[in-house]
């Protein structure tokens, strides 16, 4: 898998401590939604009149200049455009962004370049004008096939529209995509999981997100909890569909993804490889390596989007800017690389975090006598019961 350029010497052992320059990729909030989902909880906000789609897109260009000083000469590997519903920018809008993107930075020549879309009858643009804008891997959120599911979770679409959606792509010449499923749903049997596993498999899709509907905080399914399945039933729902999806050929890489030989995704592996990403736009999340003084810097941009939008470009645009302490790189690291199939390459850990593997040893020598991690030498994967309790064995590693 192709990781994006990466800058700077690699270190000569485990116990270096030089903080490298790991793959860049440029992370772009658009964040509105014809209607909030209640189970979302993602810096999403209902659209209410017209879309200020010229104006936003101006105004990532201008924050996106904000943080060009910090990343000068670095290649981006990837670009993703995450909402919200990013589809209701129309595709010449999408097109002037990605222009503007890359007059400012250096591309790689074959960047993964995503747009995350939903198959509702909203839709401005079809895929092939999207792929024509330069979007080459799209992320649609399908949720389920079946219409009644789909209306106890708030989602705008139904089964005919999630159908023709995925007619619609495989029409326009993207053949990179990513199909996202939920399963234990409100109301829902094992059979309905199932069948919604089959309808997309129906499709040989590349790339298959499936993951269990877990009600968050601040959101209204956390204020209005609804019947969902029981542990039992929900587990059931799982060990059903990994089967189906495992004879699909789509391997587990991470803990809810799934992909073909080659077609993982790129952008977000950077994340779970603690990679360094730019974050733009409302609401956005950033993180950027600086070796010279070894240090890495996390931001945080205003969530409002008119409160953004008005600051954009600017360091009013920063809700939270700062340096994070090793204790917390140590966590970050750990917290994203445990979520992955492949576990953790030692290599990695003093490049991305400037701290020895010293400091880590002990706790990863008591996972490993627990049965949670095995080590294999050059690299550390959770066990089979590590992998069960992922979240156990991140939280070993909290500051």
């Amino acid at each position: 898998m192709n990781e994006g350029v990466r800058s700077g010497p690699a270190p000569e052992s485990i116990d270096d401590t030089r903080l490298g320059e790991p793959p860049l990729a440029l992370y772009l909030h658009l964040p509105w939604c014809v209607r909030k989902c209640p189970y979302c909880d993602f810096n999403s906000h209902e659209l209410r009149g017209a879309l200020p789609a010229d104006e936003y897109v101006a105004a990532l260009l201008s924050d996106l200049e904000l943080e060009l000083p910090l990343v000068w000469g670095r290649v981006v590997s990837s670009v993703f455009l995450g909402g919200g519903t990013p589809s209701l920018f129309r595709a010449d809008q999408v097109e002037c962004l990605l222009s503007g993107i890359r007059s400012r930075v250096v591309l790689a020549p074959d960047a993964e370049i995503t747009l995350e879309a939903n198959p509702g009858t909203v839709e401005h643009d079809s895929f092939t004008a999207y792929r024509a804008a330069g979007v080459n891997r799209v992320s649609l959120g399908v949720q389920s096939f079946d219409d009644t599911l789909l209306q106890r979770i708030g989602r705008i679409h139904g089964r005919a529209e999630a159908l023709a959606a995925l007619e619609s792509l495989a029409g326009s010449g993207i053949d990179n995509y990513n199909l996202d499923l939920m399963y234990a749903l409100p109301g829902q049997t094992a059979a309905q999981a199932v069948e919604d596993v089959r309808t997309a498999l129906s499709f040989a899709p590349p790339h298959v997100s499936h993951y269990q509907l877990t009600i968050e905080p601040n959101t209204y399914f956390h204020a209005h909890r609804p019947e969902t399945p029981d542990d039992e039933l929900a587990w059931s729902m799982q060990d059903r569909c990994t089967r189906l999806l495992d004879a699909a050929g789509l391997d587990v890489y991470e803990i809810s993804a799934r992909a073909q030989p080659g077609r993982a995704c790129r952008h977000n592996m950077n994340y779970w490889r603690y990679g360094d990403f730019i974050g733009i736009g409302a609401g956005a999340h950033g993180k950027i390596s600086l070796p010279a003084r070894q240090a890495v810097r996390r931001t945080i941009r205003r969530r409002h989007p008119r409160d953004w939008m008005e600051a954009a470009g600017t360091p009013e645009a920063l809700a939270e800017e700062r340096e994070l302490p090793p204790a917390e790189r140590i966590f970050e690291f750990f917290l994203n690389q445990l979520r992955l199939h492949s576990g953790v390459e030692k290599a990695h850990f003093p490049l991305r975090t400037g701290v020895p593997w010293s400091v880590v040893e002990s706790r990863v020598a008591r996972l490993v006598g627990r049965g949670l991690l095995e080590d294999c030498g050059d690299r550390v994967e959770p066990t089979v019961t590590g992998w069960r309790f992922v979240n156990d064995l991140q939280a070993e590693f909290l500051p």
